[in-house]
């Protein structure tokens, strides 16, 4: 069983940075993917980025630019979204799930098995 802690989230005014933690409890394997989803009321879960545990392979969606960047510190157990010049559509809850199975699917909510509790991201225009 694996328990994510999601932090860093608040209010921030558009062109601010926020970073985003995620600290894992229990078992974290060479296998697991670390990814970062997004949600706003009334749509699906947002794939924003992934990362594989041990090798620390990134993937971003194909529509991603350079502002969002994924990054993990295996000591701590611990991966990290730094969120840059950000947007009023930037809003979202942001959710850290993991996967221990290394799977292509990683852009999928689906693959992943463990979920944190969110946090919430504001950006005011």
């Amino acid at each position: 069983q694996v328990q994510l802690v999601e932090s860093g989230g608040g209010l921030v005014q558009a062109g601010g940075s926020l970073r985003l933690s995620c600290t894992a409890s229990g078992r974290i394997f060479s296998t697991n993917i670390m990814g970062w989803f997004r949600q706003t009321p009334g749509k699906e879960r947002e794939f924003v980025a992934a990362i594989t545990w041990s090798a620390g392979t990134v993937y971003y969606p194909d529509s991603a630019n350079d502002r969002f960047t994924i990054s993990r510190d295996t000591a701590e157990k611990t991966v990290y979204l730094q969120m840059n010049s950000l947007k009023p559509e930037d809003t979202a809850v942001y959710y850290c799930a993991t996967t221990p199975w290394d799977t292509s699917r990683f852009a999928s909510m689906e693959s992943y098995q463990y979920w944190g509790q969110g946090t919430q991201v504001t950006v005011s225009s």
